[in-house]
């Protein structure tokens, strides 16, 4: 697989809640996360993160994205994604019981590569907004 391949496969992947059980074959052991989002601001590894995304699905089972670019920095081994997410919460396990309301977030996430693995990962997002769109703030 091209970084390029591996960088869709992975993001697919943790945006659908697979986990970093699935997740982890795109990637070193010890591969890192950034974010500088309150709601994730203890998550440093990209396990870690990928597991909040598995989580997340449990509040938000209708949680999907929506691709709005995909690209590859090859000069720099680096792929940028930015997207949508939609869902509502009307599962169980949230902050709160659930709201019926409805969210769309704009992110992106910057991956970066060391050989044919990710390495390190970080994500741009507006948190407050996406949490008071689900009434969770």
């Amino acid at each position: 697989m091209t970084q390029f391949e591996t960088a869709n496969a992975f993001f697919d992947a943790c945006e659908t809640g697979k986990g970093w059980e699935v997740c982890q074959g795109w990637c070193a052991t010890d591969a890192t996360f950034a974010c500088q989002a309150d709601a994730l601001a203890e998550t440093k590894t990209l396990a870690e993160y990928c597991e909040w995304m598995k989580g997340l699905m449990t509040p938000v089972p209708d949680g999907r994205y929506v691709l709005t670019s995909f690209a590859m920095d090859e000069a720099r081994n680096t792929a940028v994604a930015t997207a949508e997410f939609h869902g509502t919460q009307t599962g169980p396990g949230g902050p709160v019981e659930p709201t019926g309301k409805a969210v769309v977030s704009d992110y992106a996430y910057v991956i970066r590569f060391e050989g044919d693995k990710i390495v390190h990962m970080t994500k741009i997002w507006n948190d407050v907004q996406a949490l008071r769109g689900l009434g969770w703030a």
